[in-house]
């Protein structure tokens, strides 16, 4: 019987962790994006790229990205006190109601997966990683020695294909042009993560009025396919 090089096993690790299969029920959440869809936002799939590409330059880049990074860190060393304030950083920087329950909800249902992977420390950290989501990503990132930057292009990545999934549900959008914009996104990845890793902890933090608006609304929407 092979076995596989252990150098293979943090790649696949990632892959297991950013999966849509993962029961966090990342699948149920839009951002504000079925909204944007109702309002007349987003039409095409070219208004579809405009907006992830969008959230990424300025969400993205500069909060979850680099706040990824430095909670990895903090698990990697065992410092909870540092992990909690980066939790504390990015929760504040949930601008809705609506994202906070989503980082909370799926923050839940990672700890508990953890857990159940029997991960070092993951039953004892529960109370912390189950706060956010980005918080149990980087506890298994750390655990399993995925690369900080790996670990930080598979969160991008996965986010935007399930912003880009919702579209086609909601829009909608054909699988095709689906893969489409993934396919012209992707590049948009690696600059992103560049400057999310140079940024210092005083230039974490950003702002974005379409986004904010579309979640506020996106909570008393009345016919909806995605969680409030």
């Amino acid at each position: 019987m092979h076995t596989l090089p252990t150098t293979d096993l943090p790649l696949l690790r990632l892959l297991q962790l950013v999966s849509p299969t993962l029961p966090v029920g990342g699948f149920t959440y839009s951002q504000g994006l079925e909204w944007a869809v109702e309002a007349g936002w987003v039409r095409t799939a070219a208004d579809l790229e405009a907006w992830v590409a969008d959230q990424l330059e300025r969400g993205l880049t500069r909060v979850d990205l680099p706040l990824l990074t430095r909670m990895q860190a903090a698990a990697g060393a065992r410092d909870a006190a540092a992990l909690g304030a980066w939790i504390d950083q990015l929760l504040a920087a949930r601008e809705t109601a609506e994202l906070r329950l989503e980082e909370a909800n799926r923050g839940r249902a990672l700890a508990d997966l953890l857990g159940a992977w029997e991960l070092a420390g993951a039953r004892d950290w529960r109370p912390l990683l189950a706060r956010a989501q980005l918080a149990g990503l980087a506890f298994a990132a750390a655990a399993w020695g995925i690369a900080p930057r790996l670990a930080a292009s598979g969160y991008a990545w996965s986010w935007a294909e399930n912003l880009v999934l919702a579209a086609v549900k909601c829009v909608p959008l054909g699988q095709t042009q689906g893969q489409q914009v993934l396919a012209r996104l992707a590049p948009l990845i690696p600059p992103a993560l560049a400057t999310a890793l140079a940024l210092t902890d005083e230039e974490l933090g950003t702002s974005s009025t379409a986004l904010a608006i579309a979640c506020s609304a996106h909570e008393t929407q009345y016919t909806r396919l995605f969680r409030s």
